[in-house]
Formats: C-alpha cells, sequence, structure tokens
C-alpha cells in the first residue's frame, strides 16, 4: 500500500507556536485554507483510494477539499489525533517547559515508549492507536490512502516504523503545513520511507546513513 501522511493547514495556534491537541481544536487561517485548497492539485499525481483524518477539526477541514477533488467521503478516526500535550497543552512548544513534548516524542520512537507526557499518553499508547488506523486502511485493500494527521503524530509514526527513517533525521525536519510522508509497505512487512516534504528518502543501505535524502531540498 502508497501511505500518504499529510500535516493539515495552518491553525492559529500553528501561528504561535502553542501545543494546542485537545479535539475539537480550532479551524485554519487564511492561510490554512488557502493550503487546504491546494492539496488536490499537489496530489494529483497520486491515485488515492480513500481519504481519512483526525478528530480534531483542522484535519477535517484541511482534508475535505481532497477528498471533494476524488469523490471520497472523509473517514474520521481518532486514532491519528495529534500526540496529547497533557499538563504542556497551550504552552509555548520552544518554551523550556514545551519542550519536553517533542523530547518525550522522539525518546517513544527511539524504542522507550513507556514514558508518558506529564497528565497525557505514553507512547505505547499513542503508536497503538495510529497503528491501528494504518491496519484498517490497509485492510481495505486501497491501493493508495491519504491520512491528513499532525506534525508530531508524524514523525513520531513514520521514525518508529519506517525502516530507513530514524529519529535524527525526523528531529531535524519538522513538517510544515501540508507537508507529505510519502511510505510504501504494510503492517506485516514494514514500511519505507519514499519521500519527506518532497525529499527522495534512500532506501536502507542506499546512499548513506538511514534515512537520508539522496536528492532535493529536506527543509520542513
Amino acid at each position: 500500500m502508497r501511505l500518504l501522511l499529510v500535516r493539515h493547514g495552518q491553525t492559529p495556534s500553528n501561528v504561535d507556536w502553542l501545543l494546542d491537541t485537545v479535539s475539537p481544536g480550532p479551524g485554519l487561517t487564511s492561510l490554512g485554507e488557502q493550503q487546504a485548497a491546494a492539496l488536490p492539485e499537489a496530489l494529483a499525481g497520486e491515485d488515492i483510494d480513500a481519504v481519512y483524518a483526525s478528530t480534531l477539526l483542522r484535519t477535517r477541514l484541511t482534508a475535505a477539499p481532497l477528498a471533494a477533488a476524488r469523490g471520497l467521503d472523509v473517514i474520521v478516526r481518532d486514532g491519528i489525533r495529534e500526540v496529547s500535550a497533557g499538563d504542556l497543552e497551550m504552552l509555548p512548544g520552544d518554551s523550556e517547559p514545551g519542550k519536553l513534548y517533542m523530547k518525550t516524542v522522539f525518546a517513544w520512537a527511539a524504542g522507550d515508549t513507556e514514558l508518558r507526557i506529564p497528565g497525557g499518553e505514553s507512547g505505547t499508547e499513542a503508536l497503538a492507536r495510529y497503528d491501528a488506523v494504518v491496519a484498517e486502511a490497509a485492510d481495505s485493500g486501497a491501493g493508495t490512502v491519504a491520512l491528513v494527521s499532525h506534525g508530531a503524530a508524524i514523525r513520531l509514526w513514520t521514525a518508529a516504523r519506517a525502516d530507513n527513517v530514524d529519529v535524527p533525521f525526523a528531529a531535524a525536519r519538522p513538517l510544515a503545513n501540508t507537508g507529505v510522508v510519502v511510505l510504501e509497505g504494510s503492517p506485516a512487512d514494514g514500511w519505507k520511507a519514499l519521500s519527506w516534504a518532497g525529499a527522495v528518502v534512500a532506501p536502507t543501505g542506499e546512499g548513506g546513513p538511514t534515512g537520508e535524502p539522496v536528492r532535493g531540498d529536506a527543509a520542513p
């Protein structure tokens, strides 16, 4: 299966760098609406069979134009929502307390999944819910599926599950609004990332260290 992990469009909380993870969350800014409207053309080369979104408003608004352009309904699933910030909710992500959020997320991706964000979830819980939605999509028989999700959740799941993406690679590459990570594989056979925000990702053992881009700009 070909899996497109799409970050939602810009929100007011993104502009202010706030950890905003509680449902339903904010809608999109004017720029976010433009980003969502541009997705159908940006993904015109993809033969998408299903479009999923999380329960947060921003992903459903982002997914709507893409689903409409393909004549599909948006399938809403809680499992691909953002990693819960718990007691860190609405703190600036670049503050000292706020930095604990991504530090914990990448510790999970490295295997320390029993860690828990204060007042929030553990890595075991976050990965299990995301895995369940990916497995549902794979079991549907769809060839290509777009999951409109969230930045931290996408980086976590890809670093934890893709054979050729490691934590340093994902940590160094924040995903911009409506940025896309493309993977191929299955829950049974594993996953390989093909591209990250337009940059080609090397297969394991080809072109240098795990997760290094073969060509292109890997900026967020």
